[in-house]
């Protein structure tokens, strides 16, 4: 049992979501998954299990429902950008009241819209990485050794942050809580923006883009570091550069796998966010243009 019990809310119990929901319930913390009516009723009813090679294979039982009903201490963001909008229908802002909100998020534009939704002052954004995908219904597989999260405590106070952050290290992730809101989620997008844009416009794996497009993954790395650094996250492109080496060849970045599923992409999210900031800074990022505007014309 948890020494720091919370109540955890838990927006979209999908991939990411459903992992963090059955390890903090696993733990002894409550945990109120939200999602529609029958993903909702599936995990009051069986739960959700988990296949980690971390964690183990377990079953936790959750409550689930398909709307906010009552102030918890957190509400964590899991949901994709592409849903977000609607998604946020099922956390009203009179219901989380004081409660802290953290998005889980790809990009870097999300903290300004969820702070003119809720308190400012209890939005604090946050980063994961993590491999773990939701098979079924209820059903997460986590592949990666690893569950990492890091908070931030720019605009809520480290204190304030500090018994979630507590419950998730209790229940395995390993947690940091950053003072730098912006340095933290562009150095994020550093790594994730050349990954999507360039595994997801030529659709295949992260192995064959070293070898067949390294020039151009040097490149928008350069793009991307240049406006990261205009943000003030300290990023080196060779050490980006290096992590990619560092990953298994058959990596796929999870708007390719959208785009392999037919699903939205994330590509404003991430690739128009990108651009917009270059822009903001008068920065070229010409490799990045290009990519984003080939992948646009081939959306529906």
């Amino acid at each position: 049992m948890a020494n720091n019990e919370l109540t955890v809310a838990i927006l979209g119990p999908g991939g990411v979501g459903g992992l963090l929901a059955a390890l903090l319930a696993r733990a002894g913390n409550r945990v109120i998954c939200l999602a529609g009516p029958e993903t909702a009723q599936g995990l009051r009813d069986n739960g959700i299990q988990v296949r980690s090679a971390q964690f183990g294979d377990f079953t936790a039982r959750v409550e689930a429902d398909t709307e906010l009903r009552e102030p918890v201490d957190a509400c964590l963001i899991a949901v994709k950008h592409t849903a977000l909008d609607a998604a946020l229908d099922r956390v009203p802002a009179e219901a989380l009241g004081d409660g802290l909100l953290v998005p889980l998020l790809n990009g870097v534009e999300h903290p300004t819209l969820l702070r003119g939704r809720y308190r400012p002052d209890r939005v604090s954004p946050g980063i994961i990485r993590v491999e773990s995908t939701r098979v079924a219904p209820g059903v997460i597989e986590h592949a990666s050794l690893f569950a990492e999260i890091d908070l931030t405590s720019e605009a809520v106070p480290e204190s304030a942050l500090k018994s979630l952050a507590d419950a998730l290290t209790e229940a395995g992730p390993t947690v940091r809580i950053l003072g730098n809101e912006a340095a933290a989620l562009w150095a994020k997008m550093s790594f994730l923006a050349p990954f999507a844009l360039l595994t997801t416009r030529y659709a295949v794996p992260l192995g064959e883009i070293r070898a067949e497009h390294g020039d151009e993954l040097a490149a928008l790395v350069a793009e991307t570091v240049a406006v990261a650094r205009a943000h003030d996250a300290p990023i080196d492109a060779a050490q980006v550069l290096a992590r990619y080496n560092a990953f298994p060849p058959e990596a796929k970045s999870s708007m390719q796998r959208d785009a392999e599923a037919g699903h939205p992409l994330e590509l404003d999210a991430i690739g128009g966010a990108l651009l917009r900031a270059a822009d903001s800074w008068n920065i070229a990022v010409p490799v990045a243009t290009r990519l984003v505007q080939e992948l646009q014309a081939r959306l529906p």
